[in-house]
């Protein structure tokens, strides 16, 4: 069985739990084995379906042993950086879609987990479900890339298309834009291009 932690419970973190519980035999065909999320890391503890997992101390999943995957959800750099890097520093796989965190400190922690042998996956940094990382460094390894374009950011695309096409004003279709979910409360790193930046830089 592999057992996973996932660090952080928003909406990424829930969303990461819930995948597993719910597509648990289809991911044991796959692997060959079963997925168990054995523990969740939490500032603070609430009621719901992962609440006999939680945990607010991290060095009890950086000393399981039987945890080999973590799940950063976390978001931002400061107590992400710190969990990656004794995550990976402890043995332990680390998998995170946190592009902030990728963007800044990803060569560092690549160069990390190459030492301790194991992996610093971030396809989702990128793309989010459409893989675009893996094709580059796995699929086309042998070929020379001289350039990426493409539309990086959701948010900007989902706005200018609505401008675009029905004439809207920016400040319509950035509220229509979060009230649909594609914007967050505080749109500035998608907005300002600090999101497309980010992702250019990792690409």
């Amino acid at each position: 069985m592999i057992q996973i932690a996932i660090l952080g419970l928003g909406t990424v973190g829930t969303g990461v739990a819930k995948v597993v519980a719910e597509n648990a035999r289809q991911i044991e065909r796959k692997l060959g084995e079963p997925l168990q999320v054995k523990s969740v890391l939490v500032r603070r503890f609430k009621d719901g379906p992962c609440r006999q997992l939680m945990t607010d101390d991290f060095k009890k999943i950086e000393e399981d042993d039987a945890i080999r995957v973590v799940v950063e959800t976390i978001g931002g750099v400061e107590a992400a950086y710190e969990y990656t890097k004794r995550a990976l520093s402890a043995g332990k796989h680390v998998v995170t879609a946190n592009k902030q965190l990728v963007a800044e400190k990803g060569c560092e922690l690549l160069a990390l987990a190459r030492r301790k042998n194991v992996s610093y996956l971030f396809e989702a940094s990128v793309g989010g479900g459409i893989p675009v990382l893996h094709p580059l460094t796995q699929c086309m390894a042998a070929n020379r890339i001289d350039e990426v374009y493409g539309i990086l950011n959701g948010t900007t695309n989902y706005i200018l298309t609505r401008m675009v096409r029905t004439g809207a004003f920016f400040s319509d279709a950035l509220r229509e834009a979060q009230a649909k979910g594609y914007a967050e409360a505080d749109p500035t790193a998608d907005v300002e291009g600090i999101d497309a930046g980010r992702k250019i830089c990792i690409l």
